[in-house]
């Protein structure tokens, strides 16, 4: 009999409906419809594995029990009169693995272009006063280190964690390791330990699976000037950038000054994809260097560079709806930016889903808009896929949820949305990606299959024991406790 580690009781469901937050918005605490999904879940679950004789966390661990937790939130939803999508998936599926395998599984080539990882021996640990533990609210059960003295029990948060996780407990083949702003002083992962990372990845024969972003924030003194030691040392696949954060907490747009001599340093150097995070504000402070506002503007002036949009201009305070031009936020306003300058579908400018796509998986409604507006006005070859892992655990579920989402007929008639169909998840999915990060042509038709984490993934999956958990802050305490230390 398998020992299991995590959640023997079976209690954790694997479509992970909670209020986590990224550490870069306040948590939204869940809605009664929410709760009403996880119980119907979870009754349902217990009555299922017990009609096919397995414990329940050998069923929820099984592909029926993930399409026990989406068939429950369909069930929900239409409940709470939210009809603008749903997750297609069988009924058979709750007990019938071959149904469950077929709705939820897939081949795609899946290239995460947004994780991020918590370095639980970073100089910004030594920061710390005494006594203090950080992420002290994440739910550690299971791990080794989860009561090793001092701050060891970071190690339960840290890269193989990560490395399990994203390449484990999911189908991900590739991501891009992402960074967080700060000073140059204070970041609580540097280039360095990122770079350590992807070794970690490396000795693992992982070839190529594990690509890095350059942090710059172009408003702060050096770090234009750093680019060229990031791009020589490193492997850069892209530069990573916030327009909201500066030293003195002032923003700025990209044709302000220093976003002009960030996309001048990266077209000298070469490395032409700069992810912008937009979106997710920090506050009112600066909110409008959140916006998408000069997306468009920029895009029109440097057409042979790429701009990725983390996040999309989402933001969680305001529901996605109709397209609406007058918007001065959102994923509108991205849409007006680019329309005003004469962006259209397969121009330089892409959305990507990061953080945005597991915020709306709770709210068909508001997911249907979003994903409808990006694919009608943007185009199905310029959106990009990202999870914002490990911050919510395992991105497996919102691989499925993915999968399955579709459109309602009544909102794709009303608004003139496509139908979501398995070519337009491909192009998501990583397909779109391959056109901007440079992956070699023997990596994707050799080396993924065949290389070390492949052969582990097989040998795991015959007997996996996911955590079903997620890292980030799920209440406003926690997330303020998060900000104070430096972590997020």
């Amino acid at each position: 009999m398998r020992r299991i580690r995590h959640d023997p009781d079976g209690l954790r469901l694997p479509i992970k409906l909670d209020s986590t937050s990224n550490g870069e918005f306040v948590p939204v605490p869940l809605e009664p419809v929410h709760y009403h999904a996880r119980r119907l879940a979870l009754e349902n679950a217990t009555a299922h594995a017990r009609r096919v004789g397995r414990t329940r966390r050998d069923f929820l661990v099984s592909s029926c029990g993930a399409a026990t937790t989406l068939l429950a939130m369909n069930t929900a939803f239409l409940a709470g009169c939210r009809r603008g999508a749903s997750y297609e998936v069988p009924k058979e599926a709750a007990l019938e693995p071959a149904a469950a395998d077929a709705a939820l599984g897939g081949n795609e080539f899946i290239f995460d272009v947004q994780g991020h990882f918590v370095n639980p021996t970073g100089a910004w640990t030594r920061a710390l006063p005494e006594g203090a533990r950080p992420l002290g609210f994440v739910d550690m059960s299971g791990c080794a280190a989860a009561d090793a003295p001092g701050l060891d029990y970071l190690r339960c948060v840290g890269s193989e964690e990560f490395i399990k996780d994203i390449f484990l407990d999911s189908d991900t083949d590739l991501t891009v390791l992402s960074f967080v702003p700060s000073t140059r002083e204070d970041e609580p992962l540097t280039i360095e330990e990122a770079a350590a990372t992807a070794a970690v990845v490396e000795k693992m024969e992982g070839t190529h699976r594990l690509y890095l972003h350059g942090r710059v924030n172009p408003n702060q003194p050096g770090d234009v000037e750093d680019m060229q030691r990031l791009a020589e040392r490193f492997d850069i696949a892209a530069w990573k950038t916030y327009t909201q954060w500066g030293p003195d907490g002032r923003g700025f747009f990209m044709d302000d000054e220093p976003g002009l001599r960030m996309i001048e340093e990266a077209r000298r150097l070469g490395i032409r994809n700069i992810a912008i995070h937009k979106g997710l504000p920090f506050g009112q402070k600066s909110y409008e260097h959140s916006t998408c506002v000069d997306i468009g503007r920029v895009a029109k002036r440097f057409p042979d560079v790429n701009f990725l949009i983390y996040h999309s201009g989402f933001v969680t305070e305001k529901s996605e709806g109709p397209y609406d031009p007058a918007r001065s936020d959102g994923i509108d306003a991205l849409l007006t930016s680019l329309e005003e300058n004469g962006i259209g579908r397969g121009g330089n400018v892409y959305a990507e889903l990061g953080s945005t796509w597991r915020f709306l998986m709770r709210d068909p409604d508001q997911a249907a808009h979003a994903l409808g507006k990006l694919f009608a006005r943007l185009g199905e070859d310029n959106v990009l896929w990202g999870t914002d892992s490990i911050w919510y655990g395992s991105p497996q579920d919102q691989i499925q949820a993915f999968r399955t989402f579709q459109i309602s007929p009544e909102f794709r008639e009303r608004f003139e949305y496509p139908e979501i169909t398995p070519a337009m998840r491909a192009k998501v999915f990583g397909l779109n990606a391959l056109k901007l990060y440079p992956v070699p042509e023997d990596v994707l038709s050799k080396h993924l299959a065949k290389d070390a984490i492949a052969a582990r993934r097989e040998d795991y999956r015959n007997a996996p024991d996911p955590r079903f958990a997620t890292y980030g802050p799920k209440t406003r305490r926690e997330f303020l406790n998060l900000r104070g230390w430096g972590a997020a």
